[in-house]
């Protein structure tokens, strides 16, 4: 049965790719600019454009180059930079690590924090404490991401100098990366001094990718936790003389989980495909950063071949979440037979 629900939602995303490709492909030929004026300047002779283009398959028919296009992805091959000449998949399996990295470590500050300020809002409702978190999830939505990275690096790099500001890890490090996971690699070689560097370098960049996140993960919680603790079971269970720490954390929380899984599941598609602020801003050598100079420069392959793996990971995230809803609630279960 778990099989049968895999492979319908596998069909489901390669139908949403096929969908997002033609979109993309689409969409980049809208960019204003050229990208062989780009890459040979703006001196460059009629004679030498045409053929760039011609090499590069510009002038080409739409269909023709998309056709081009879908056939090296099915062969995994996501073309060539046109700016640097580098292979786009390469240029992605070494950056989109970072951005992984980053986006889980947001993830986590974002549940542990939401959930546990959601619950105590629930159980405290119209109290101080609700009002407080309702307050800050209200602040969080509402605050531009460049402005608080912007205001954390004043105070805690510039200031208080707690935190460095920009990078990944120190420059004068000496870290040969393995996985492109920085935490990763300086577990495995043994350096808890460098694991310790790059801790503290993800530490302003993943709050301030988290407070979004937390404000909406946090407001769901409360709401999914105030309509369980009306339920009559809950009011039998204090009945019965539960305490009232296991009737919120086992009775409630655990018929609550399905929709704050949802909202949760839905972030973190988004932190991954999305943290293109975040990274601008904190100099942080990911995906985002990248498409955003692929943007830039007019760089078709890498556009396309990144906004494809943000799609892709979106989908599969959201994949992995109803799957979750097949494994926890025993009524999707029964609607799947």
């Amino acid at each position: 049965m778990i099989l049968r629900f895999i492979l319908r939602r596998m069909l489901f995303l390669l139908f949403i790719l096929f969908g997002v490709s033609i979109l993309v492909f689409l969409s980049v030929r809208l960019i204003p600019g050229d990208p062989a004026q780009v890459m040979l300047g703006e001196r460059a002779t009629p004679e030498a454009l045409e053929r760039l283009r011609d090499m590069l398959g510009l002038n080409k028919p739409l269909y023709v180059q998309y056709l081009i296009y879908m056939g090296n992805i099915i062969k995994g091959d996501f073309g060539t930079s046109i700016i640097t000449n580098n292979s786009v998949m390469s240029e992605i399996a070494r950056k989109f690590p970072a951005t992984i990295e980053l986006a889980l470590s947001s993830m986590i500050i974002a549940t542990v924090v939401g959930v546990c300020s959601g619950i105590l809002a629930a159980v405290y409702r119209n109290s101080w404490v609700d009002n407080i978190v309702m307050v800050g999830a209200l602040t969080g939505v509402s605050m531009p991401i460049f402005w608080l990275g912007l205001i954390l690096m004043l105070i805690f790099s510039s200031t208080l100098d707690l935190l460095p500001f920009s990078g990944r890890i120190d420059i004068t490090s000496d870290i040969q990366p393995v996985t492109n996971f920085y935490l990763i690699d300086t577990l495995l070689k043994g350096d808890f001094e460098a694991f310790a560097d790059v801790v503290r370098h993800l530490i302003l960049p993943a709050v301030t990718l988290s407070t979004v996140p937390t404000a909406i993960i946090a407001r769901m919680t409360r709401a999914s936790m105030l309509e369980v603790l009306n339920q009559d079971y809950v009011k039998t269970a204090y009945a019965k003389g539960v305490s009232k720490v296991k009737v919120v954390m086992y009775h409630a929380l655990k018929n609550a989980l399905i929709p704050i899984i949802t909202i949760t599941g839905l972030q973190l598609g988004m932190l991954l495909s999305g943290a293109v602020l975040t990274e601008t801003v904190f100099s942080w050598n990911g995906l985002g950063s990248y498409v955003v100079s692929a943007v830039s420069s007019r760089d078709f392959p890498v556009i396309q071949g990144c906004v494809l793996i943000f799609a892709a990971t979106f989908v599969m995230v959201n994949m992995f979440v109803d799957l979750s809803y097949f494994i926890i609630d025993p009524r999707v279960r029964d609607s799947n037979k």
